[in-house]
């Protein structure tokens, strides 16, 4: 198979592995289980990375790569400063909607899939900070972003939704809604 094509197989399968991993987690599935709900040898599984750990890494890194440029390409689409904030916050919450429970269990029982999640989460606070700092910049763009990381990990470990009944996307939106008010705020007031 030619390299081109060997690429878009792998492509192909990381893509899929996504949607099985969100769909069930991964802690429980073996290399024998993705490659039977893939329809594939355990010999093309491994050509995504050469053990069930690394497999484990490489489909998480991509999901997060590819929520982070979905969600970047509609940011792109606004331009109030403000709405900024909501559109971004909205658009995590949409990328990460249809991850199970399972999902989010395995990555957090699973350290290198963990720390996948707390970098991607902490770029995600460093954004919030930039459209903070975007929409109103004589305010604290420092503590909205660290505040915006907190509640994320929060939301994701089940937190949220424990203390307030909120779900996800309610969660999300009523950060975005807290942001913007801020950020609408006279500067000077602390």
């Amino acid at each position: 198979m030619e390299t081109g094509a060997r690429t878009r197989r792998r492509e192909e399968l990381v893509g899929r592995l996504i949607e099985i991993f969100l769909d069930r987690g991964f802690a429980e599935l073996g290399v024998a289980d993705l490659a039977a709900l893939l329809r594939c040898s355990k010999s093309t599984l491994y050509t995504v990375a050469g053990s069930k750990e690394q497999i484990i890494v490489t489909v998480v890194k991509a999901f997060f790569r590819r929520a982070t440029a979905r969600v970047e390409a509609g940011l792109e689409e606004e331009t109030g400063p403000r709405e900024r904030i909501e559109t971004y916050l909205r658009a995590i919450s949409t990328e990460l909607a249809a991850a199970s429970p399972a999902f989010f269990a395995d990555l957090t029982a699973f350290a290198p899939a963990r720390e996948i999640y707390r970098r991607n989460t902490r770029f995600a606070a460093a954004r919030v900070k930039q459209l903070v700092l975007e929409a109103s910049p004589g305010q604290d763009a420092a503590f909205a972003g660290a505040v915006a990381g907190l509640v994320m990990e929060a939301v994701h470990s089940g937190e949220i939704k424990a203390s307030t009944g909120l779900d996800d996307s309610a969660a999300y939106a009523a950060l975005a809604r807290l942001l913007v008010a801020r950020t609408s705020c006279d500067s000077r007031t602390p």
